[in-house]
């Protein structure tokens, strides 16, 4: 069973009504509609989203107000809800036909795309700043990454990149202190990843193979111990940087263990793991 909760700030039968000519193409689909009407308030949408990750729903919405809009989406990523603005897109297209915006206002097809434009930019956002690079504006990351090789920074940064998030990662190399801009960096926002020493040697005996066996003391067993020896004590300088372990855990996992940890840095309800 598929749910899916439509939000409004009217009556919800517009929305209703399109998401049923929608629903025509996916006959094989199980779908419950939980209609969601006269919804003014950030309070409600919060309520709505938490129903909604409780069932790994998804929301669609017809939300006219800019604000509430920016409220869903926010409480949505928190929850790892996907939110689809169905009015946003179908007036922007009409704005770029028309040749003006609906209202008469400059950048209106801007704002009636954010989410589109807000992905690109956390996906840029977090391959500028992969592995270290740009340590200038790590102040401007939504959640930074910290571990030593292959701990999952990478693909981490660009899975919560695309659900919307400004990340940033940061290597720990052995013997090397990590910039000093991260440790000036406000509570809630820096995560550490560890794992096994002896997955990681096997995932760095992976790679060593990949570029010809010329990595030197990646792959050893006690190097590896040693460097996540290493890896900890800097992490212990910050007792107030959660430590996850992503021994044999997949991405999807990892990403809601960081959100659920975001969730509660806010103060919003972190709810159950789904």
């Amino acid at each position: 069973m598929h749910h899916i909760f439509i939000v409004s700030d009217g009556t919800g039968q517009t929305a209703e009504q399109t998401l049923k000519a929608a629903l025509t193409q996916f006959t094989e689909a199980d779908v419950r509609m939980h209609r969601r009407a006269e919804v003014r308030t950030p309070e409600q949408a919060l309520y709505i989203v938490e129903e909604a990750a409780e069932v790994k729903g998804i929301i669609a919405h017809t939300i006219v107000s800019q604000d509430l809009r920016r409220s869903l989406r926010r409480f949505g990523m928190l929850r790892d809800v996907e939110t689809i603005d169905l009015f946003g897109p179908l007036l922007a297209r009409l704005s770029e036909y028309f040749s003006y915006s609906p209202t008469e206002r400059p950048g209106l097809f801007r704002k009636l795309n954010e989410d589109y434009f807000r992905r690109i930019d956390t996906m840029e956002f977090a391959i500028a700043h992969d592995d270290g690079m740009r340590t200038e504006d790590l102040s401007r990351a939504d959640i930074v990454l910290v571990g030593v090789s292959r701990t999952f920074k990478t693909p981490l940064s660009i899975y919560l990149a695309f659900k919307g998030w400004f990340v940033a990662n940061i290597p720990i190399i052995m013997d090397i202190q990590p910039p000093p801009a991260l440790f000036r960096l406000k509570p809630g926002r820096v995560f550490c990843l560890t794992t096994s020493p002896k997955r990681l040697a096997d995932l760095r005996s992976v790679r060593d193979e990949y570029l010809g066996r010329r990595t030197g003391s990646y792959t050893d067993p006690d190097f590896v111990r040693r460097e996540l020896a290493y890896a900890k004590r800097v992490f212990r300088k910050r007792p107030d940087w959660p430590l996850i372990d992503v021994t044999n855990k997949p991405i999807e996992e990892i990403s809601n263990e960081v959100l659920q940890l975001v969730r509660r840095s806010s103060g919003l309800p972190t709810g159950s793991d789904q």
